[in-house]
């Protein structure tokens, strides 16, 4: 059986929120809320989304501030974003800031899923065949979404991505990553393949995942991100 795709709603009226929700369950989908754009851009920097329907008006907060936020950030997963405003001018200020599809209330029900299907087949069209890693921004740049990571969680990707298919040990990749700084316990290595591990959930999103091979290892396992080279644009 599948996982529920997640769908974030921001929106300040729990009412709106609500009915979504539950709309949006029938067609099996999970969704979580917020009720504040800081919120809700803290949220998808930490977690994957399957898309997002943000409302245009939240409380004293700009929508159309949160999607250009998100976009700035490289944070690419649908989004629609759901007014009352009905003016051609305010339905390309929201597609301009980066929203994938604009609807206006009041919408079918029906609509809407049918409009977050189409945004979920064109992110799966649209999608790179391989995620990439970028050294100068230590971004991993997957199918839907863009993840940066700190140096050691980089460097870690790094050596998994190089050695991609091959079981590394954990003390084969202490000695490279972590030997000589005085580091004293191997188990520095479970806590960082536990951070990236978190960061790129789902797999999906990205074509690979770090698999744990009992007795052996640890292999990145899937498609291998390519690594861009400093020349790359």
């Amino acid at each position: 059986m599948s996982t529920p795709k997640r769908i974030l709603i921001v929106d300040d009226d729990p009412e709106i929120t609500s009915a979504l929700a539950r709309g949006l369950a029938l067609h099996g989908y999970d969704t979580v809320s917020e009720h504040r754009t800081d919120a809700a851009l803290a949220r998808l920097r930490a977690e994957s989304m399957g898309a997002a329907i943000v409302d245009v008006m939240i409380g004293a907060d700009s929508g159309i501030d949160l999607v250009r936020a998100l976009r700035a950030e490289g944070i690419g997963l649908p989004i629609v974003m759901l007014s009352a405003l009905s003016e051609v001018e305010d339905r390309a200020r929201g597609l301009e800031a980066g929203a994938d599809d604009y609807i206006v209330k009041p919408f079918s029900f029906d609509e809407l899923v049918a409009r977050l299907k189409v945004q979920e087949r064109r992110a799966r069209t649209d999608a790179p065949r391989r995620a990439r890693l970028d050294p100068a921004t230590r971004k991993v740049i997957g199918r839907t979404r863009d993840v940066v990571l700190t140096e050691r969680e980089f460097a870690l990707m790094l050596l998994l991505a190089n050695h991609a298919g091959e079981a590394l040990t954990r003390g084969r990749i202490f000695d490279t990553l972590w030997a000589g700084e005085g580091t004293s316990s191997e188990n520095v290595v479970d806590v960082y393949l536990g951070y990236l591990r978190r960061k790129l959930d789902p797999a999906a999103d990205f074509g690979f995942e770090i698999k744990t091979l009992r007795n052996r290892g640890f292999m990145l396992d899937g498609s291998a991100p390519e690594i861009a080279q400093p020349h790359d644009k």
